[in-house]
């Protein structure tokens, strides 16, 4: 009996057999695609305008920021029907998996849980997987078992989101799947064949706090971007203690809403054995990050008065260095510029 993976190999090579049309593009019309595509329904928003139906969407962040804590959080939010973190969530209660290569089973327990008693209780469609490392299998390779188990757990068709937590995990596993390309990859296939809405959580590499999030922050950013749909990251406040900030990095079904002068600050808490990041306010970016040294300040100061005599505008001398449009204008308008 063929695995799933074979049949999948047997059906792209059926595609490359003599005498079939063998090109990569599907050309139609511009009317006609736009006919095929009003019998699809409109994506509906299952983490307010960061995460829609259909999506592969990565979440970012540094180490220990919380992004275990916010995908928990939506996958239970997806599962009861529920909205989160002041977010829209649009579709009906839904069963959702949620691949866990961070946490063990106690460690999870713990964090859901008052000291081990008065554990939280979950929705049934909240469904949660582990790796179990004591399964043989006889696939010549692990990023091919992963497919293999990936599909086997979607092919049913009763579930229609995953999130896997994380995308480090998975590539350090494995050789072939060192760069995590491939696995994006292969995502992408599952989602288009499926119809799955996807969430992946990623690292960051270290960063420099004092300046905001961008998509350069993400590891292996420029082919990770490339293939998801949306993404956005937590960072750190580091104007109260305990405070997390959402932004949004990358968007494809709407305009950027929650951008470095509209970010979704939050705080984590535990209430009712849930651990949480709970919805503050909506305020700047800049305000949250990490105090420039005066030394670092007074470059900063300076490559943006030298890029400002060079006849750039304030929006190109921001995207450059990374810092927003009204930070250069409040900087030029301090040397009378």
């Amino acid at each position: 009996m063929k695995s799933n993976i074979e049949n999948f190999k047997s059906e792209v090579s059926k595609e490359l057999e003599p005498n079939k049309a063998n090109s990569i593009f599907e050309i139609k019309s511009a009317n006609q695609w736009i006919d095929e595509a009003k019998n699809r329904p409109i994506p509906r928003m299952l983490f307010g305008e960061l995460w829609f139906e259909g999506e592969i969407c990565i979440l970012f962040a540094d180490t220990n920021l919380g992004k275990s804590i916010l995908a928990v959080q939506i996958a239970n939010s997806i599962s009861n029907g529920i909205s989160t973190c002041g977010l829209k969530l649009e579709p009906s209660p839904t069963t959702i998996i949620y691949f866990d290569f961070e946490l063990s089973d106690k460690q999870f327990e713990n964090r859901y849980s008052d000291n081990f008693t008065n554990h939280y209780e979950f929705n049934s469609n909240f469904l949660r997987a582990e790796i179990n490392p004591d399964n043989d299998n006889n696939f010549p390779t692990f990023e091919e078992y992963l497919y293999f188990s990936l599909e086997e757990s979607v092919s049913s068709g009763s579930v229609k989101v995953l999130i896997i937590d994380n995308i480090t995990y998975l590539k350090n596993e494995t050789e072939r799947a060192k760069d995590a390309l491939p696995l994006m990859k292969l995502l992408k296939e599952l989602k288009n064949k499926y119809n799955l809405s996807i969430l992946v959580l990623a690292h960051t590499p270290k960063r420099n706090s004092s300046l905001p999030i961008t998509k350069n922050d993400l590891s292996g950013s420029k082919m990770l971007m490339n293939f998801c749909d949306s993404s956005f990251a937590i960072g750190e406040s580091f104007k109260e203690n305990g405070y997390r900030y959402l932004k949004q990095i990358k968007q494809r079904n709407c305009e950027q809403i929650y951008n470095t002068e509209n970010v979704i600050i939050c705080k984590i808490e535990k209430i009712d054995s849930f651990l949480q990041l709970s919805f503050v306010d909506f305020g700047d970016e800049m305000e949250h990050l990490k105090p420039k040294t005066k030394e670092e300040g007074n470059e900063r100061d300076e490559k943006i008065i030298e890029l400002n005599k060079k006849g750039f505008s304030n929006v190109t001398i921001g995207n450059t260095l990374n810092i927003s449009e009204g930070t250069v204008r409040n900087v030029l308008k301090k040397n009378n510029l």
